[in-house]
Formats: C-alpha cells, structure tokens, sequence
C-alpha cells in the first residue's frame, strides 16, 4: 500500500506545475516568434507584416497554457486512483521514523504509518530578505514567472544559472526589453567555458542588456512597477518587473525533522542521504532536489524507480541504485544547450591536460543559410576526450536542435563511447548532428 501526501492539492511538483513544463511551452511560443522573424527570408513575406512584427498575446495564451497544467494534475490524479494510491491533500511532517501526521485543509489532523517514509518535498525558488537587500521584496521568484497574467514592458532578471538564462530568452524572443544582471563576465558560470562566452556573446548580440560584474545594491519603487534597480557598481535601471533567480532551498524547514535528529541537512536545507537515497533510519529516504544532487525531474523519476525496485522487487533488483555521473542535461536558451560529463576545466582537473584532447567545430547550421548574417544564429559543439584511446568525457553543445541531439549523445557517453566510435558512425546528412 502507498500513500500519497501533498500540501498544495497540485500534484506533479515543481516541474509539472512551475517549472519544466509550462517553461518549455512559454519556450515553444518564444520559438515561434523567432521563426515568424524568419519567415519573410524562406519566403513568406507576403504572409507576415515584415514592417510590424506579429505581437505576442500573453494575456490570452497564459490562461491556455494553465488549462493544459491543470489537464496534466487530473491526469496523475487519476493515474494515482488507477494504480490504487492513497491520496491525501494535506501538510505533512514526521513524528517518528514509521509515522507520519497529515494536517488536512480543514485543520484536522491524523496520523498515517507505514514500513518506509520517503521524502520528496522538492525546493524552492528563493529570494533575498529586504535586510539584505532592501526593498528585494518588491521582485518575484521563478515561480511568479508563471502567475504574470501580461507581458511586462520591461524585465530585469537577477542571476546566471539556466533557469535565469532561460526566462531571460523567453522575455527578450517575445519583444520584452530584458536585463539581465550576473556577478561574473558570463552566464551559466558552471558550465562549459566554451558554452558560458559563446551564449553571453549571443545574447548580447539579440538584444538582451547584459549586466556584467553586477552586485544588486537596492530595488527601490512599488510592486508590479515600475522598479528601479541599483547596483552596488552604481549602475541604476528602470523596470516594470524583477525577478530574481539566485538559487533553490530545499522544502525541509518545518517536515518534523526535529523527530528524526539523525537525518542532518546542509546550509542549503537538503537532507544529506548516502548512495542509496537512505537517511540513517534504515526506514526513511529522500530523493529528488530534496536530496540536493543534480536538481532535474528525469533525476528524481530514475532514483525513485531504482529504490521502489531495490525495496519490492525481485532479487536482481537488490543493488539497484542511481549511477550519478554522466547525466545529460539541456538549457532551453536561444539558442538550445546539450551538456553531458565533465567541463573542459574539470576533466583537465581530473586527467591532467597532457591526457586531454579537445574536439571542437563552430558552425551556422543549414537552416540560416536563407537569413541574414545578423540573424545567423551560432552553432558550437565541443567533444572532450581523454587517453590514447580518446574515451568521451564531456560533449558540450550549442544551437538549434540541441535539446533533441543531446539524448542520443548521452547515450553514447553512458555506454563509454570513444572518438573512433563517433568517427566510425556514418553521418546523417545535412544535420547540425553530422
């Protein structure tokens, strides 16, 4: 028997609901904006006011796309009920290692017990107190993102990882002026440098206000807008909407965790689990962005799969458990990213630069071929092998259909692929992939 136990009565977590999903469909309508720029040179001029670009109607398609969501929360809904599933909306927290008290809507509370606890209560989006930085209260997090029922005018985003890369994109593809202010000289700082200079440099080039060296000082104006940002740089910029994209905390604040005092969390909230997903109660594990390792849907899904199969599956499944390296992952900017194993730096770090060997081809894919130079997207792919038998160790690419080729790619990385493998695959022709 399983229980189920969800405080916000959404089922799906973060990705379903605020995340993954309606980011990539606000992805798709950015997409589309871009290939109707794109039209008049394949074309189609005659179908598109080339003198007024086409305006995006975010009011009416924010409703669209949140009706899809709801779909999706019915359809785990009734998987749940299908495959038998206690479901109970209700607040959950811990009161000894085989129990667990649910706090009903309604104030009511009950008791569930059972063999094992898992957690699963994911992360969230944070933002600075006005102690730190005053009036930092005046932005919204990744997850206000979604409630804005229109378009703002103009859009500071505060950060460099993908998610803050990502809205940006979205912003600034869609015809919103997009700022975006990041510490260093590059987004995406943990990524692949090759990766981090050739999307900032893009980026610049459509349009998007890069903010670089930027420590945020004060936002200073009134919620909804318009806000003035300043910088500890001096740099002072007028918006309509901040949102800040600095980082994740895990859900652990007020789960019960005083009733379980073996299970210990870091600075981040994230409950520090061992290979297995297991907590020092033999009965208890937490998985997903909860457990603060690799924070991607596709993660959670496999590392449960492989408990729920070690615990109540046959006996081939009893070493069952998540291999954590080599997971392929992709950013969803203009243009895409796929990413997969170590960084150029990191396998220098690991192998030593005299094992290292670098692949690299800057192109324009095919599909550019009909626009104009100042509208030719970039293409960057970047293989980084090591040995005399030149294994990949990392595969670090840019540009349109990323997304899609990584899948294939992190495969072949999986399996322990080499250069002389990839060489001796005959090319599918004319593909960015070839």
């Amino acid at each position: 028997k399983v229980a189920l136990i969800e405080a916000t009565g959404r089922l799906g977590g973060t990705c379903v609901n605020v995340g993954c999903v309606p980011k990539k469909i606000m992805w798709y309508a950015a997409d589309a904006a871009e290939r109707l720029r794109s039209a008049a040179s394949y074309g189609f001029a005659n179908s598109v006011n080339t003198a007024a670009p086409a305006k995006f109607d975010w009011d009416s398609f924010k409703p669209k796309r949140d009706a899809y969501i709801r779909k999706l929360n019915g359809i785990y809904d009734s998987n749940l009920t299908k495959e038998g599933v206690e479901y109970h909306v209700g607040y959950a927290r811990i009161k000894d290692p085989n129990t667990v008290e649910v706090t009903a809507n309604d104030g009511t509370k009950y008791d569930l017990k059972g063999d094992y606890i898992n957690i699963t209560t994911g992360g969230r989006p944070v933002i600075p107190s006005d102690e730190e930085i005053p009036g930092a209260s005046l932005g919204i997090n990744s997850d206000g993102f979604f409630d804005l029922p229109s378009q703002p005018k103009r859009v500071a985003v505060i950060g460099a990882g993908y998610i803050a890369v990502e809205l940006t994109g979205i912003f600034n593809a869609l015809g919103t002026e997009s700022h975006i202010f990041v510490r260093g000289d590059n987004v995406l700082r943990t990524f692949d440098p090759d990766i981090q200079k050739t999307l900032t440099s893009w980026m610049e080039h459509t349009g998007v206000h890069v903010h670089k060296n930027s420590n945020v000082a004060k936002l200073e104006g009134t919620k909804g807008g318009p806000i003035t940002l300043h910088t500890k740089q001096g740099e002072s910029v007028e918006v309509d909407c901040v949102i800040w994209a600095i980082g994740r905390r895990s859900n652990t604040d007020d789960i019960g965790l005083e009733n379980v005092p073996e299970i210990k969390t870091n600075k981040h909230g994230d409950i520090i689990v061992d290979e297995w997903q297991a907590t020092p109660y033999k009965s208890i594990f937490a998985l997903g962005d909860v457990a603060g390792k690799e924070l991607l849907t596709p993660v959670a899904i496999a590392a449960g799969r492989r408990l729920s199969n070690r615990i109540f599956g046959p006996e081939k499944f009893k070493n069952d458990k998540l291999d954590y390296t080599n997971i392929p992952t992709v950013v969803f900017a203009h243009p895409t990213i796929g990413t997969v194993g170590l960084t150029e730096p990191k396998a220098r770090e690991k192998y030593g630069d005299e094992n290292i060997k670098i692949y690299k081809s800057s192109f324009r894919a095919l599909y550019f071929s009909m626009l104009e130079e100042n509208h030719k997207e970039p293409s960057m792919f970047k293989l980084i092998v090591q040995g005399s038998e030149e294994k990949v160790v990392g595969i670090h690419i840019l540009g349109m259909g990323c997304d899609e080729i990584m899948q294939g790619f992190g495969v072949a990385v999986k399996m322990g692929a080499r250069k002389q493998d990839l060489d001796d695959t005959v090319a599918i022709h004319p593909t960015s992939a070839e």
